[in-house]
């Protein structure tokens, strides 16, 4: 397990306290899981995702992580359509406890981009992980 110091949260992007992130990329927005989830969670060996067109408001689970200590379930940051879906992860969940910044899981379409500012800074977020 990582110390906090040890955590790389990238300040491009927002956090959520489910420990997912969203980065803006033009009129879409990437979503991942954050450097601590992936570290909390250990090995990750299984993947769900959702199907490219499927909708969600903010706050719907859009699919669950599979680790060798747990099966989590993922929380989409802001309400939008299903894009693109990470197809590497399929195939090499691993990828996700490698570089869980690089790694993306599904890019959406948000429906209301005013939601980001919901969102959490990567200090705030770290800040409530010091709690």
């Amino acid at each position: 397990m990582k110390e906090l110091s040890e955590l790389d949260l990238p300040g491009d992007r927002n956090y959520t306290e489910d420990h997912e992130w969203a980065m803006e990329v033009g009129k879409t927005v990437k979503i991942g899981i954050s450097d601590y989830a992936q570290d909390q969670l250990g090995d990750i060996v299984f993947i769900e995702m959702p199907e490219e067109g499927d909708t969600f408001a903010k706050g719907d689970e859009f699919g669950t992580l599979e680790s060798v200590k747990a099966v989590s379930e993922l929380y989409i940051p802001l309400s939008g359509k299903v894009v693109a879906v990470n197809e590497n992860l399929e195939d090499q969940p691993e990828l996700l406890n490698e570089d869980p910044n690089e790694n993306w899981i599904i890019t959406i379409e948000p429906s209301d981009l005013s939601e980001m500012e919901e969102l959490l800074s990567s200090a705030t977020y770290l800040d409530i992980l010091r709690d």
